[in-house]
């Protein structure tokens, strides 16, 4: 395993993140397909053998549940401080007004339930799930600061969203002295490039870690294509479902492409996908969902994986421009 600093910080994260949003109850949130406690643990216990030392997961997460999971088996694997724990903040966990969003009311109790479930003195990094056009970002700025200084969160970090937004918090938090965001979670595969534009350039040249998800574009990237929903995820990931519309024929002919030189390569699609990625400039450390140990060895294994400009160039060169996917694009 290869360990790289997130940005400009310190702290020490394996290139490979395992997300967490595969573990959790089916019965509790909106994600039938995840793993319940005891078929996630060998997971996680794998990853640590694999020398991951990065778990990321959210409060939403089948409501709750997969931070109870997570944070269940790493207090009984390993030691608090050898790894580094990520959790979000924003989605809704309340039917009240309150219960959701950046406000500082829903930051501070977030926090604090989050590190209840984990059962956690602190996380490593603090993330705002999305942006929220309803809360003055000076105001969730200066809680996530309080957070900090309270000793809840090591580091913050943000998520999907339009570069200006990202800009204006950066330039925000400085201005005021405040705690900075050290990492961007947000949507880069073969299928979505559309954060190349600005985004990965913005973190590059401000010294932001960038932790993508979805790396493998819901398993797209790992398969020969298909028509329709293969995999019982992909029946009922409705978020899902909006990210790769529009561009169809790309997809197809990018697809194609991955399988070309995984065959030519003697190795699986995945490795191929993942390999692209973890080449790109910027990127710190992609973030897998993995509900078969395969997917934790493929991933792994892409870290010794080198392509060359023309194999690059092969696979980028079927790319069209699609819509912006993974976040809603509102103005604050």
């Amino acid at each position: 395993m290869d360990y790289v600093n997130l940005g400009k910080t310190g702290l020490k994260v394996s290139r490979i993140c395992l997300g967490c949003m595969t573990y959790g109850e089916p019965d509790r949130g909106t994600h039938a397909w995840t793993l319940p406690e005891a078929e996630s643990r060998p997971f996680i216990a794998r990853a640590l053998e694999l020398g991951i030392n990065f778990f990321d997961t959210a409060n939403v997460y089948s409501a709750g549940s997969s931070e109870e999971i997570v944070g269940r088996a790493l207090r009984e694997m390993t030691q608090r401080d050898a790894v580094v724990v990520a959790t979000k903040v924003h989605g809704p966990m309340h039917k009240d007004p309150n219960g959701r969003g950046l406000s500082r009311k829903a930051i501070f109790a977030e926090i604090d339930a989050s590190l209840k479930r984990l059962g956690m003195e602190y996380v490593d990094l603090y993330q705002i799930h999305r942006f929220d056009p309803e809360t003055p970002i000076e105001e969730t700025l200066e809680a996530l600061h309080d957070v900090v200084k309270a000793g809840k969160a090591r580091y913050i970090g943000a998520s999907s969203m339009h570069a200006w937004q990202f800009c204006r918090a950066l330039y925000i938090s400085k201005l005021n002295g405040w705690t900075r965001f050290v990492s961007m979670q947000n949507h880069i595969n073969l299928l979505y490039r559309e954060e190349e534009r600005e985004m990965l350039d913005l973190c590059v040249e401000e010294g932001i870690g960038v932790i993508p998800w979805s790396p493998l574009a819901r398993g797209k990237l790992t398969r020969p294509w298909t028509e329709g929903s293969p995999t019982k995820r992909a029946q009922t990931d409705q978020f899902g479902r909006g990210l790769y519309v529009g561009a169809e024929a790309s997809d197809r002919a990018i697809v194609g492409a991955v399988e070309k030189l995984a065959s030519a390569r003697g190795v699986n699609m995945a490795q191929i996908g993942m390999a692209w990625l973890l080449a790109k400039t910027g990127i710190t450390a992609p973030i897998i969902g993995a509900s078969k140990m395969g997917h934790l060895e493929d991933a792994v294994a892409a870290l010794s994986l080198k392509l060359t400009e023309e194999e690059v160039a092969a696979l980028e060169a079927p790319y069209v421009p699609r819509a912006v996917a993974g976040f809603e694009i509102k103005r604050a």
